[in-house]
């Protein structure tokens, strides 16, 4: 082999061994990251208990949950969007349990022209699950008070706008005999999963920089000829 083609070859050969370790490591990833997301699939379905007296963000988040009570009038829509459907609003409502406990409830998602249809008072027992959702950021809009569009679930000002302790329970099932909005339940889809793109690249990163480090030693060679 010619001496100025061995510095070029150790070079390809590294970078493209250095690519390939990483494309491993995320393929490792990818597997941890489906079996944490299996692990909320099978808590968030799992039977459902009362609503714990006091409750924890690091233990219950997901928690599936069980209450009878009374769904309050007074709401707050958040503006949002549903896959294939378009943009809407989810509904925060307030739920006063039959033990006197009020909390939060998300009721799911209306459409645009259905923001300001009545939806009264209303007895229930919701099956759902607790939620501590991470939609706040530093680009989060202040809610437009004047149109009554709140832009994330922020629950403490939730609580303290409505007048319940600061529990948000996502509903996935009711007992109303005339559901005025469309259950919007907690699932694992909007956990991001996006180590299979990254397995992809870093391979496809790696086989480009082989055939680049290949080109370059045909022409090295082919200079010297």
């Amino acid at each position: 082999m010619r001496r100025n083609m061995l510095l070029p070859l150790i070079f390809g050969l590294l970078g493209t061994a250095i690519l390939c370790s990483l494309g491993t490591w995320q393929l490792k990833r990818m597997a941890w990251k489906t079996e944490v997301l299996a692990a909320i699939d099978a808590k968030i379905l799992a039977e459902p208990v009362p609503i714990p007296l006091s409750v924890s963000q690091d233990e219950d988040q997901f928690l599936p949950v069980r209450a009878t009570g009374s769904i309050g009038p007074e709401e707050i829509t958040i503006l949002a969007s549903v896959q294939k459907v378009g943009p809407g609003y989810r509904v925060i409502a307030p739920f006063e349990m039959t033990d006197g406990r009020r909390i939060l409830l998300d009721r799911g998602f209306v459409a645009i022209p259905a923001k300001d249809a009545p939806r009264p008072k209303v007895e229930a027992t919701i099956t759902g699950n607790l939620l501590w959702p991470d939609e706040l950021n530093s680009s989060t809009p202040s809610p437009d008070t004047e149109a009554g569009v709140w832009f994330a679930r922020d629950i403490p000002a939730l609580a303290e706008a409505l007048n319940t302790e600061p529990i948000l329970m996502v509903q996935r099932e009711t007992t109303e005999e005339n559901l005025v909005t469309t259950p919007f339940p907690v699932d694992s889809s909007g956990i991001p999963n996006k180590h299979l793109e990254y397995v992809v690249t870093w391979f496809g990163l790696a086989i480009v920089w082989l055939g680049m480090t290949a080109f370059f030693l045909w022409r090295i060679r082919h200079r010297s000829v």
